[in-house]
């Protein structure tokens, strides 16, 4: 049953300590595409510099001649009118596209965020266009349909359970993570779209690994990955 308009609420919705509602409608949309034979990279950074996008520019760890591109913007459609030529032309006409790698999602809010504006837009482009977070671990997943028929305090309690081992990882300042929503947006029906990134690659790696004890991975996960490891070369200005 379609519910009336004034119950449909698109917006970005939180509550904050206070007991304050904030509503936004904006949000970044995130697009990973990989590639491979690729030689070198600083053909690909000049016309990345050019283009003036948001963006940042990996070279692929498991894949000598690989690379990928991870673009973000308020406006799905930049996604589509701006970058959709840049990928149609030299250099990257030279590529190889590895549509098995590619990834999209949207910032979306938890709904206990005091600032939506810094959740939302401001520190996800910071923590993806920081030059400290060199390396990224991207990778999307989808829950169990289980997972959906759990009552709201238990459903709370394991998400609780698995942002706490994220967070600790965060406060320790080896870690910074990125959480998209890809509902619809992904080919292979995926839910979330994750990208670990940091100054050093271990930590990504031992977060990803103590994430798989936690009861949501070890029993609410229908699947995960495949996984985007990467070095940045290339990230535009803040």
């Amino acid at each position: 049953m379609r519910p009336p308009e004034d119950e449909l609420e698109l917006r970005e919705r939180s509550r904050t300590r206070d007991g304050e509602t904030h509503l936004l409608d904006r949000r970044l949309f995130f697009q990973l595409l990989a590639f491979t034979g690729a030689r070198s990279s600083a053909a690909l950074r000049g016309a990345l510099e050019r283009s003036g996008a948001s963006a940042v520019l990996y070279e692929d760890l498991a894949d000598p001649a690989g690379v990928a591109v991870l673009t973000l913007a308020e406006r799905p459609e930049i996604l589509v009118e701006e970058l959709r030529p840049l990928y149609n032309e030299d250099p990257f006409t030279e590529l190889v596209a590895r549509p098995e790698l590619t990834m999209i999602g949207r910032t979306y809010s938890l709904g206990f965020e005091d600032d939506l504006e810094e959740a939302l837009l401001a520190r996800p482009r910071r923590r993806v266009l920081d030059p400290a977070n060199r390396w990224a671990i991207w990778y999307p997943l989808r829950r169990a349909p289980r997972f959906e028929q759990l009552d709201a305090a238990e459903q709370h309690q394991i998400m609780a359970e698995h942002g706490s081992v994220a967070r600790a990882f965060g406060q320790a300042g080896v870690v910074a993570d990125v959480r998209l929503s890809c509902h619809g947006l992904d080919r292979h029906d995926n839910d979330f779209v994750i990208g670990l990134l940091g100054p050093e690659l271990a930590p990504l790696s031992k977060l990803v690994q103590a994430m798989r004890k936690t009861r949501q991975t070890a029993e609410f996960l229908d699947r995960i990955g495949p996984f985007f490891v990467g070095r940045a070369v290339w990230q535009s200005e803040m």
